[in-house]
């Protein structure tokens, strides 16, 4: 429902401490004399050996996480300043089936990595008292024509809603949602092809509350519903060389989710998303240019809770909401090392719709730095920490993998 702080990369500390115990040295009497048995034996991979490139010697996860069904744990740091300071854990294992393909060649002649299955779970708790718990997955059929993305969570959230303070300065209203929220997502291959039709199913139903009971009298009885189902369609075409971190390609899609009385939802609305992210590599990969374009927008009885807002680093998750909102950004990485690498990004976003113009409207703009590090190498999965300055507050995002979602 809202947009969380990423994954965190602070899995090194972790596993390093586990990593230093398995290569402790067993007791000088248990390596005198090993039994006959254990000296036929092929020797065991130690898992500090396991959590190391065998080509550059460096920390790396992709062996733990692909060939011995291990699991990525990712303690989760939240700064988001709709919520507030706060903290959790999830766990993402990964799994690729045997026989199945790692790689497809697209209709133009290029490679492209085809996802293991990730399966995970997530719990965490902020300052403010929200908190949520969930379990999803992503997996991959019949060498990538077959597609599922879904997941389902426990939420209570304390968040605000701006005025539109057009002419006077925004007003927070104090609300929370409590209750159950699942995203169930399939999508086909079409033909040979980079592009996806994909239908879905978005279903919440929340208890609704005030933090002052008289600001319910503010809104609508359909802006205050509290349950909303909706079936989707979206087209997508993806010819990223990676869905992880991506070095090289384009990203596009174009989705509509239909809410009505029909399928459960309490009104009746639409909420409609189109977007893009191109990636271009330049000096030989030494540098990484990345764009991305963000327009949604929604008609009809819509919650006021569920409307269109600004999603970019450094500004709190819907803090300013309208019937439409379109964000751009630009990105720049730099791989300092086959390791490691800085970002640098700028963006911009602007509401409006049912309170502005778009010409009324103000656009808010954010920008930061981060820096990145390659923890699994046959995955392309990058970790890292990025720092965003926006027109509020500055923010810690903590990530694994790309920013852009």
């Amino acid at each position: 429902m809202r947009r969380w702080s990423r994954w965190l990369a602070g899995t090194m500390s972790c596993i390093a401490l586990t990593a230093a115990s398995a290569n402790a040295q067993e007791p000088a009497s248990a390596q005198t004399n090993p039994p006959a048995a254990q000296q036929d034996a092929p020797a065991r991979e130690s898992l500090g050996s396991l959590l190391h490139d065998p080509k550059d010697h460096k920390f790396d996860m992709s062996r733990w996480l692909l060939e011995h069904k291990g699991f990525l744990p990712v303690p989760i740091v939240i700064s988001d300043p709709a919520v507030g300071y706060g903290g959790g854990l999830a766990l993402a294992f990964f799994h690729r089936p045997e026989g199945a393909a790692t790689t497809r060649t697209t209709a133009d002649g290029r490679q492209q990595m085809v996802p293991p299955n990730i399966f995970g779970g997530m719990a965490m708790k902020t300052e403010n008292g929200s908190h949520a718990y969930g379990a999803g997955a992503m997996l991959h059929f019949k060498d990538d024509r077959w597609r599922y993305t879904g997941g389902i969570a426990k939420a209570s959230m304390n968040l605000d809603f701006y005025t539109p303070g057009r002419l006077f300065e925004p007003v927070a209203i104090g609300y929370n949602t409590d209750g159950i929220m699942s995203f169930q997502k399939v999508s086909r291959r079409l033909g040979e092809q980079e592009l996806f039709l994909g239908v879905s199913w978005i279903y919440m139903d929340l208890d609704l509350s005030f933090d002052v009971e008289s600001d319910r009298g503010l809104f609508t009885d359909k802006e205050v519903t509290e349950t909303s189902s909706g079936l989707g369609l979206s087209l997508q075409y993806d010819q990223r060389d990676n869905s992880f971190t991506p070095n090289s390609g384009w990203l596009g899609m174009i989705e509509g989710n239909f809410y009505d009385d029909v399928i459960g939802s309490d009104t009746t609305f639409q909420s409609y998303r189109s977007h893009a992210y191109g990636y271009l590599p330049l000096a030989s990969q030494r540098f990484v240019l990345a764009g991305r374009v963000d327009a949604r927008w929604a008609n009809g009885d819509i919650p006021f809770y569920r409307l269109p807002y600004i999603d970019l680093r450094g500004i709190g998750s819907a803090r300013y909401q309208d019937t439409r909102a379109a964000t751009v950004e630009s990105e720049l990485r730099w791989n300092v090392t086959p390791r490691w690498a800085l970002i640098g990004f700028a963006g911009a976003g602007r509401t409006w719709g049912r309170h502005n113009s778009f010409g009324d409207a103000q656009s808010q703009v954010a920008k930061g730095v981060g820096v990145r590090y390659l923890i699994a190498s046959m995955l392309g999965l990058y970790t890292g920490v990025d720092y965003a300055f926006g027109p509020e507050d500055d923010t810690v995002y903590i990530q694994v993998g790309s920013a852009w979602r």
